[in-house]
């Protein structure tokens, strides 16, 4: 059954992966500070999350959101990523709650742990006969101050799913490139996330059923030290590559 869906940062790589497999599977309502500039499935609401009319505005009707906006940078200064990543995604989850959406899907990222890979670690813990592992029950360990942003985020999102009922799932996003993964980057090649698996996962966002989760967006690599079990048992996520098999699907 399709769902009516808002995806902010509707313009940015991740929204143009999932809007790549899914344009004509949900009903979609897109958002971006800018208006688009090609051929677009649905709505477009142009504004700024952090703008509370118009995010209300765009709230009304939906049932899920995938919160993908802000500032995507892991360089990004505090002010930047205070402004547009924590206050952007707490008035969404607050728009989203006083709105009756049923899921939020918020797109954390790798940085949000980025400071397990200690000297001690690497490079080892990116090689295939590594055991090291992290699942998603470990708390955040930023590496930068995006990195805390999406840490708050995630804190975010389970109060507002203790407070108001959301089901929330985190999305902690690997290394998204379209076609071949790095071939000699060993971090690239164990985080690596396929655009189509990219839009599987979050397909799976729209139309599973959870209460709050925190999970690893990579493909099925076979060196991974970000573990992809609770993504499948709780969502159904079934990806299809692997970066070690990158020849496979050149497009994908």
């Amino acid at each position: 059954m399709a769902q009516s869906v808002l995806l902010t940062g509707a313009a940015g790589r991740v929204g143009q992966a999932v809007l790549g497999d899914l344009a004509d599977e949900h009903e979609w309502r897109l958002m971006d500070r800018d208006p688009p500039t090609d051929d677009h499935p649905g709505e477009f609401v142009v504004g700024d999350v952090t703008d509370e009319k118009t995010v209300r505005e765009a709230m009304e009707g939906i049932d899920v959101v995938i919160h993908l906006a802000g500032d995507p940078r892991p360089e990004a200064p505090w002010d930047s990523v205070l402004t547009n990543n924590i206050d952007g995604t707490q008035t969404v989850l607050e728009a989203a709650a006083n709105a009756g959406v049923e899921k939020v899907a918020f797109a954390s990222s790798n940085h949000a742990v980025g400071a397990y890979e200690t000297e001690d670690r690497t490079p080892e813990m990116y090689q295939p006969h590594d055991d090291y592992l992290l699942d998603g029950t470990e708390l955040p360990r930023p590496g930068n101050l995006y990195g805390v942003s999406k840490a708050a985020g995630e804190s975010l999102g389970r109060y507002y799913h203790d407070e108001h009922g959301l089901s929330v799932v985190c999305v902690r996003i690997g290394n998204l490139t379209q076609g071949h993964p790095p071939i000699d980057y060993e971090r690239g090649q164990a985080m690596w996330l396929s655009y189509r698996d990219c839009a599987h996962l979050f397909d799976r966002c729209i139309r599973a059923e959870y209460d709050y989760e925190i999970v690893y967006g990579i493909s099925d690599n076979d060196r991974k030290y970000y573990s992809i079990d609770r993504a499948r048992e709780v969502l159904g996520y079934e990806p299809r590559d692997n970066s070690a098999h990158h020849d496979d699907d050149p497009s994908a």
